[in-house]
């Protein structure tokens, strides 16, 4: 895995999927060779069939990918909003929690945060 390129750093707010791209060729009976764009330097052209979706294409629908990803293939995760807040309760202490809808993502990959954490990084989110 050493110089291999990952499509972002923190495995639970990965994107799910990248693209659509377009298929060049058909590599056997598993694989295809995709046309990734200029901007993904680093990453492989060809991908097994369990990590790719069908996109069904429409002529009405015109896809324009513009990736939210750095030059190195990364991207900042900024919080929009909380949408909930818990408190975690321990055998013998309280944790408190809040559930922060991040940029990028829809609400169901919503994610569990410290409270104090937040409060730390973003003190624009809490009134």
């Amino acid at each position: 895995m050493t110089g291999v390129k990952r499509f972002g750093k923190d495995r639970k707010l990965d994107p799910r999927y990248v693209g659509p791209f377009r298929v060049i060729e058909r590599i056997g009976v598993t694989a295809y060779r995709l046309e990734l764009p200029a901007n993904f330097p680093g990453v492989h052209d060809v991908f097994h069939v369990s990590q790719l979706r069908k996109c069904v294409h429409s002529d009405r629908q015109v896809l324009d990918f513009v990736p939210p990803l750095e030059p190195n293939l990364s991207y900042v995760e900024v919080p929009v909003r909380i949408l909930d807040a818990r408190d975690r309760v321990l055998r013998k202490k309280t944790i408190p929690m809040v559930k922060v809808l991040w940029k990028n993502h829809d609400v169901e990959s919503a994610t569990w945060e410290l409270e104090s954490a937040m409060r730390e990084a973003y003190p624009h989110l809490f009134p």
